[in-house]
């Protein structure tokens, strides 16, 4: 006889209440697999490990906490709380303003560039694979002109909680120039892990943090990665778009 839900006994039973409305399409919707070219773009860390300022672990961990509590990475996750909250609200206006934000608001050309690509591509998959969600009418709206951030966020506003849809976002950031890192220094798989690990212990307060920023406060101060990524551009070799 099969094995079911109802014949088990209660020591064995699988729990049913897995939030799997939002949780399984954000698991997809930040997946490394998920098609965005994210694995292409290194956030200008491919500077700074041939100037080696970045050669170890340590410095891993530093160039991206500060990415993510200072820089890029911060400023995309306070603008993808404001655009959350505006699609959640159905407030068009607002969120059009936001999006035009996110758009314009990156230090160099290749910082716009690992925004605005993986936004296009984000929404090209989502608007096919997953259709009904906010980010169908501001597709239509904003045709090729959306930002990574935003383009998330309002897929995510009327399925995933907020905190849930930041967090994942700042994982998969993360993720991705840990993943960088582990190519470029390079480094073992398990480095790699103990740096996203690391990172694990300090993302929730940035969440928290950009959760609670209005908008008129946002503001960066990474000078290093913005610098890094200028000189990217005229790199000689590179494996990386940014």
């Amino acid at each position: 006889m099969a094995v079911t839900a109802t014949t088990m006994t209660t020591s064995t039973r699988i729990p049913m209440s897995i939030d799997s409305d939002w949780l399984l399409p954000l698991s997809a919707w930040l997946s490394p697999a998920y098609p965005v070219g994210g694995f292409s773009y290194s956030h200008g860390l491919e500077w700074a490990v041939e100037a080696g300022d970045v050669v170890n672990p340590a410095d891993l961990t530093d160039y991206i906490d500060t990415a993510l509590a200072q820089g890029g990475g911060w400023s995309d996750l306070v603008l993808f709380a404001a655009a959350w909250r505006a699609a959640a609200a159905q407030d068009a206006a607002q969120l059009d303003e936001i999006a035009e934000l996110a758009w314009v608001l990156r230090g160099t050309g290749e910082l716009a560039l690992e925004a605005t690509q993986q936004g296009a591509a984000f929404v090209r998959t989502t608007c096919a694979a997953w259709p009904g969600t906010k980010l169908d009418a501001l597709a239509a709206q904003r045709p090729g002109s959306i930002a990574y951030p935003i383009a998330v966020a309002v897929a995510c506003a009327d399925r995933v909680p907020l905190i849930p849809a930041l967090t994942g976002f700042a994982h998969g950031f993360a993720a991705n120039l840990v993943s960088a890192g582990v190519r470029l220094i390079p480094l073992g798989q398990t480095d790699g892990q103990r740096v996203l690990a690391a990172l694990s212990k300090s993302i929730p307060a940035i969440i928290a943090r950009a959760a609670d920023t209005p908008l008129d406060e946002l503001g960066t101060a990474s000078p290093g990665i913005d610098l890094a990524s200028m000189r990217h551009e005229t790199q000689y070799t590179r494996l990386f778009r940014s």
